[in-house]
């Protein structure tokens, strides 16, 4: 006669800090893990925003390439004049504005641009020709195609087209990957050992090994990426000193006049004339070590008036500093005195503002250059794989063995999740090259174009999610991944024949920003290829119940986390 003993599956209460961690991690992880990816991939394509900009601007790329050899533009020596111009026309055009900002120096076509606070709020703007100070007016041209370019990434990773909505989804989103983070490493106590593991085709295994392998590679960088992401929007997910410090109306803009306008001066009534301000630019020169690149005027034609010259910060200034900051020195021009000096790399308001930029720089990668954007890039893609790993392998798990956590509606949740797993993963791909190809199908004439474009990559999303929840979960990862590759092969192609340009010209005339999308098009197009071949050739396992279900234990019991 032969006994059966049966195993006994701890709750999340009952199995310690481990299985506490564990039950949190796999949970917290799989509700959010798809809007992180979505986040996480978005977030690592606005890494190169400009570039991809410019590959969706080919009338703007292909004039670029057709001035590339032209020689630089002599250096502008006739600052003062420009300044004079530029003065003279907004006495004439915004006398009332609290604040006028003048770029004498506008790189790289040596323009002129001037700046002002609108009555209503906001920033004013207009270019001026450089030699007689007239308002330069651009009409967009019939065969200039309107987009918002890679800043549709930048947009959506960060409030997901939805404003301060999205902003506080974003942001809830992150503190919940924080806690993912941390329960993933208490739950994992082998996980630096497992990082030089893999076992390939072994199933569950092989996705674990896979998401521990991503995730310890990065796994400081994924702490910063998400730490100074909800920094950068501290006042808003943390409100209460700004309202303590400036009340409840208008609290956050007071907050920010102060922030960015330490020391403004206030209006005295007496009216003065404006001196010759490039004497003061030659000052600020001496006192800050760089070319000027914006004279800020506070309060013009009254005694109070101050300006502030800015410097430009060159390429290599952002190799050897993380904050951005250019120099600035400010004079109050009734006496002529310097008032306020900031080097280039410091602050105004001090270690508090100092430590704000540099989170910001931290994630934006507005430092190092291109190495640390190509560095953030690849981090960025294995902090995706991880998400998308983690959401991949509950499932795999649920294949081999049902938890039953859901009772009777356990199969209906499981095919749910199947859906969104598709449809976050292969489909948001597929929207993402969707975006790229409305860039070149929609018609360039057409009314607000740039918003048939978002409109497209919405479009394309939603039907990849109804496509995954039609389709068996199978069919529908290999159709989806084999939509992928076959839209990101022939974007070249598609190129080719909607502008004329090729990759082979992109190269000959050193466009390393075009060509750069279209190769990495093509990477990502190999890499699906092989996805869904990889996913066909997989064989189905049938799914085992739990063993405690079937001998009838409570449904509280039959839940186990092995380490996910």
């Amino acid at each position: 006669m032969s006994t059966t003993v049966d195993k006994v599956v701890k709750t999340p209460q009952q199995g310690g800090l481990r299985q506490a961690m564990a039950w949190l991690h796999t949970w917290c992880g799989l509700w959010i893990s798809w809007l992180l990816f979505a986040i996480f991939l978005t977030g690592t394509l606005a890494v190169f925003d400009d570039p991809i900009g410019h590959w969706m601007t080919p009338e703007h790329a292909l004039e670029e390439a057709a001035h590339a050899n032209d020689p630089p533009p002599p250096k502008v020596t006739d600052r003062a004049n420009r300044l004079a111009l530029a003065l003279d026309f907004m006495e004439k055009e915004h006398p009332k504005a609290d604040m006028w900002e003048i770029w004498p120096v506008q790189r790289p076509g040596q323009g002129l641009s001037a700046y002002w606070f609108q009555p209503s709020g906001g920033y004013g703007s207009a270019e001026l020709n450089p030699l007689t100070g007239a308002l330069v007016e651009h009409v967009r041209e019939e065969n200039q195609r309107d987009t918002i370019g890679g800043h549709h990434f930048v947009d959506f990773h960060y409030e997901l087209h939805a404003g301060r909505i999205g902003v506080w989804i974003v942001g809830i989103t992150t503190m919940i990957m924080l806690v993912a983070l941390v329960s993933g490493v208490i739950t994992h106590k082998r996980i630096f050992k497992d990082f030089f593991t893999f076992r390939p085709a072994k199933g569950q295994r092989s996705w674990l090994d896979a998401h521990n392998a991503v995730a310890v590679l990065t796994l400081p960088f994924q702490f910063m990426i998400a730490y100074t992401g909800i920094a950068f929007f501290s006042d808003d997910y943390v409100p209460a000193p700004v309202v303590a410090q400036y009340g409840m109306e208008n609290g956050k803009k007071a907050f920010l006049s102060d922030w960015n306008d330490v020391g403004k001066p206030t209006r005295t009534g007496s009216a003065m004339a404006i001196p010759d301000l490039e004497s003061y630019a030659l000052r600020a020169e001496q006192t800050i070590h760089q070319e000027i690149r914006a004279v800020v005027l506070d309060n013009p034609n009254d005694a109070s008036m101050r300006v502030c010259m800015y410097g430009w910060n060159e390429e290599g200034d952002t190799l050897k500093r993380i904050s951005a900051n250019t120099g600035m020195a400010c004079y109050a021009l009734a006496t002529g005195e310097q008032i306020a000096v900031r080097q280039p790399g410091h602050a105004d308001s001090g270690p508090a503002g100092l430590t704000r930029i540099v989170m910001s720089n931290l994630h934006m990668a507005g430092f190092g250059g291109t190495p640390i954007r190509w560095l953030y890039f690849f981090c960025g893609l294995a902090g995706t794989a991880m998400m998308g790993t983690g959401a991949i392998l509950f499932m795999v798990k649920r294949r081999q063995r049902a938890g039953g956590e859901f009772g009777s509606a356990t199969e209906r949740v499981y095919r749910m999740i199947e859906c969104l797993n598709v449809a976050a993963i292969a489909g948001l791909a597929v929207a993402c090259v969707g975006y790229l190809w409305a860039n070149r199908l929609i018609p360039v004439g057409i009314e607000q174009r740039a918003g048939w474009e978002v409109r497209a990559f919405f479009g394309v999303w939603f039907l990849m999610l109804l496509h995954a929840c039609l389709r068996p979960e199978k069919r529908g990862w290999i159709e989806q991944l084999s939509l992928l590759a076959l839209l990101c092969l022939l974007l070249p192609i598609l190129n080719l024949l909607s502008t004329g340009d090729n990759l082979a010209a992109q190269i000959a005339r050193s466009d390393w920003e075009s060509a750069g999308v279209e190769l990495c098009s093509l990477a990502f197009g190999l890499l699906a290829a092989w996805g869904a071949w990889k996913v066909h050739k997989r064989k189905e396992k049938p799914a085992r119940k739990a063993a405690t279900k079937e001998r009838g234990a409570p449904a509280s019991l039959q839940t186990t986390m092995e380490g996910s």
